[in-house]
């Protein structure tokens, strides 16, 4: 029998410094940006693009790092892997995500790659283009794993966007290996349709190790090959324990032993940048899991996180998720 969990869940993925900056359909065309996609992009395009974006808004971001961060702000115990370069950007992403309430000791890079940044461009229409030049982050190995971390917590979380380079789709199998060993869970968000298209197999493959999965229906078609939203979902269920996909205003479906279960969207007033909404669904539905509730209640929490986030620019909580919740009787 495993001995108590120290965390609720710690995150593994790429270390980011996000940029985001308000900006129109005019500028996306003028500066060759793909609408709606995340992109990657080399030191040059980075370069290019930043200096001729408007100003931004500028903080420690990467999607599991998001999740992370919802989960502080609920109140849970969480921990961050991700691999940052020794420079100033580095040091600001260390101090954000500490300073929100996530234990982040990773060791910095220094030698070769910058780090990570990742210029997102919202549009009036709330959709966000998102062009990521992964430099260090992408460079995370198996030496970068903390066994006993991994073993601490009840839920390892693991980022797709991560699982490109070879190094680190070893570690994402040796950190599940260290956790079902340890008798905790692992969670895997697909991250991206692109993501799972130019991994397929290698995720298919991933997925046979993971207890919970979370995707959005685009990535749920992808890596199912069911365009169908509900016989993708049941493809996914049929692979994984326990499967989340979200439907964007129609909220998302939880699957697991049999059973359906779906969560209606929480209400905004208004959706203004739709970054890190399924980062925060997952990170409510993360802290429902450990914190003992069932799966409608904890895609409820779920939903709760992601309209929060999309209320507002930018991929984090404004306000504490924590206090945003009813009492456990009425979710």
């Amino acid at each position: 029998m495993s001995s108590a969990a120290k965390l609720d869940v710690l995150g593994v993925g790429n270390a980011i410094v996000d940029v985001l900056a308000e900006t129109d359909d005019a500028f996306l065309a003028a500066n060759g940006v793909t609408k709606g996609a995340m992109t990657l992009i080399d030191t040059p395009r980075a370069q290019a693009l930043y200096a001729a974006m408007p100003p931004g808004i500028e903080a420690s971001g990467g999607s599991a790092a998001n999740t992370m961060a919802g989960i502080a702000s609920l109140g849970g115990k969480c921990a961050y892997i991700g691999k940052v370069s020794s420079d100033q950007l580095g040091e600001v992403f260390a101090h954000d995500i500490r300073a929100i309430g996530v234990d982040f000791h990773s060791r910095p890079f220094t030698q070769g790659e910058p780090t990570a940044r990742c210029l997102i461009l919202v549009t009036p229409d709330a959709q966000r283009s998102m062009n990521t030049y992964l430099g260090a982050s992408s460079y995370l190995d198996e030496s970068d794993l903390d066994p006993a971390l991994i073993a601490s917590a009840q839920i390892t979380y693991l980022e797709g966007y991560l699982f490109d380079r070879p190094d680190a789709k070893a570690a994402f199998f040796a950190a599940a290996k260290i956790a079902h060993e340890a008798g905790r869970k692992v969670a895997l968000t697909l991250s991206d349709a692109f993501c799972v298209s130019r991994h397929h197999a290698e995720f298919t493959q991933l997925v046979g190790h993971v207890d919970i999965l979370f995707a959005n229906e685009t990535e749920a078609a992808e890596l199912t090959g069911e365009k169908d939203f509900d016989a993708a979902v049941k493809a996914l269920a049929a692979k994984c324990p326990t499967v989340c996909v979200t439907h964007g205003p129609k909220g998302s479906v939880i699957a697991a032993n049999g059973q359906i279960h779906r969560i209606a969207a929480a209400p905004v007033a208004k959706v203004v940048d739709t970054t890190g909404a399924g980062d925060l669904y997952a990170a409510g539905v993360l802290y429902g899991i450990t914190a003992g509730l069932d799966l409608p209640a904890a895609g409820r929490i779920g939903s709760i996180a992601a309209a929060e986030v999309i209320s507002h620019l930018g991929p984090r909580p404004q306000k504490s998720l924590k206090a945003m919740l009813p009492r456990a009787s009425e979710l």
